[in-house]
């Protein structure tokens, strides 16, 4: 498994809507992407969850922009007379992470859009066993493009990795926050979600996307641990979350009923 590596050429405009300062790219293959830096916000680790997020939803059939590894050179930006993004460019230089540009598309309403049930089912059970508490009401993280809908930033995903101390029960909890989901009111499939999420996301995919991972966002953790140990954890957790989906399928069956 791999990821295409582009070069960015072009800052096109920010996406200042996004807390951490997406921006619209163009590379050298003549495509324009959204591009999630590693010297924003929560860097590395947010790219990190986006990468595990959106190619395991790939993976399970769920769709998501194409990701590549967007390289920026340390010229890039310094003709930027933005201070804040010129900060961000020499921040960022090295290896980031860009989501290919749906050109036209328009944010899901859930009170217009329709939506498969099993689709949705399996939507949120993939956020609740990746801990993705950002696709809310008041921010679904999906849009519509081509008729088709598409799931973007998987960034707040994953959350036990901003602190190593719990990893082990944190893996094991249902995920409360899932009562907040946008299309919990959908998801009416959510047995025959698990059964077929259960059945595309085995041991061996984990670990090839975990592998995936750079290592310069490895080593950016800032952790007392070295790189294997970190992607060792990684796997850990998933490994260790799907075993026990029971628990955040429970949770979220349970919101739903609370909720309709």
């Amino acid at each position: 498994m791999e990821l295409r590596k582009v070069e960015i050429i072009r800052y096109v405009t920010p996406l200042r809507e996004g807390g951490s300062l997406p921006a619209i790219t163009e590379a050298d293959d003549g495509f324009l992407y959204v591009l999630k830096f590693r010297g924003a916000g929560q860097g590395p680790k947010a790219l990190i969850a986006e990468l595990i997020g959106g190619e395991l939803a790939r993976k399970a059939g769920l769709p998501v922009p194409e990701l590549v590894f967007a390289n920026l050179d340390a010229s890039f930006g310094r003709t930027e007379p933005d201070e804040e993004i010129q900060d961000l460019l020499k921040a960022s230089v090295g290896l980031n992470l860009g989501l290919h540009y749906l050109s036209g598309a328009i944010t899901f309403d859930p009170a217009v859009d329709r939506i498969d049930p099993l689709l949705a089912s399996k939507i949120v059970w993939l956020d609740a066993f990746l801990t993705n508490m950002d696709r809310t009401a008041r921010n679904t993280n999906m849009l519509f493009w081509k008729k088709e809908l598409w799931l973007i930033d998987h960034g707040a995903a994953l959350y036990f990795h901003h602190t190593w101390t719990n990893w082990k029960e944190q893996a094991i909890k249902p995920f409360v926050q899932i009562k907040d989901h946008v299309l919990l009111p959908v998801a009416s499939e959510l047995d025959a979600a698990d059964q077929e999420m259960k059945s595309l996301i085995n041991p061996e995919l984990l670990s090839e996307i975990v592998e995936l991972i750079p290592e310069s966002w490895l080593l950016a953790h800032g952790e007392e641990k070295e790189t294997a140990e970190i992607r060792r954890i990684y796997k850990e957790f998933l490994l260790t979350r799907l075993s026990h989906s029971e628990t955040f399928l429970n949770e979220a069956k349970n919101a739903r009923e609370t909720s309709i």
